[in-house]
């Protein structure tokens, strides 16, 4: 039994030192931690605002598009043909809702991409470990909002710049 114990208490104590070494060893090795506002570059971002009229002028054709349908339905006097009506309309507004939300997840994705991809290029540059949102951190870390913000804009800058161009070499 004897023997049991002091071979528990090796094995213990071995645990015990590895475990310390082991930290000792990683909290000597400094962090370097940036904050972002992710909610501000996103606000600030050219291609966001875009989506976002492009949304806007979409709801406004819906609208036109339902304002014609109701028309169309109140001026049919034939119950068979104004169901008809009724499920063609409901149909066909179901695809558009369904076509215009495909191409914005799918548009919001892209730009939620390129913004992740600017933050972590502009931590890189930096030398930064560790990036958070700036709305989780209650003190500390260094806030690169301003410098994500300018790289979003350059790289939103140089997309724009180069689907022209693209354009033109295939006609």
């Amino acid at each position: 039994m004897s023997k049991n114990i002091k071979l528990f208490a090796a094995v213990l104590s071995a645990f015990v030192i590895g475990f310390s070494i082991s930290n000792m060893a990683i909290s000597d090795m400094p962090s370097k931690i940036a904050v972002v506002d992710v909610p501000q570059v996103v606000s600030a971002s050219s291609q966001v605002m875009a989506l976002k009229e492009e949304q806007q002028a979409k709801a406004k054709e819906l609208v036109t598009f339902l304002e014609k349908a109701r028309k169309d339905v109140a001026a049919t006097t034939d119950t068979k043909k104004k169901q008809s009506l009724e499920e063609k309309y409901t149909k066909e507004l179901n695809e558009k809702r369904a076509a215009i939300d495909k191409n914005y997840n799918e548009k919001l994705s892209q730009i939620d991409n390129a913004i992740s991809v600017q933050i972590a290029n502009q931590a890189k540059m930096n030398g930064y470990d560790i990036v958070l949102a700036k709305g989780v951190v209650l003190y500390g870390g260094n806030d690169i909002t301003e410098e994500v913000k300018q790289a979003v804009n350059t790289a939103e800058k140089a997309t724009t710049v180069k689907k022209p161009a693209a354009k033109s070499k295939k006609r």
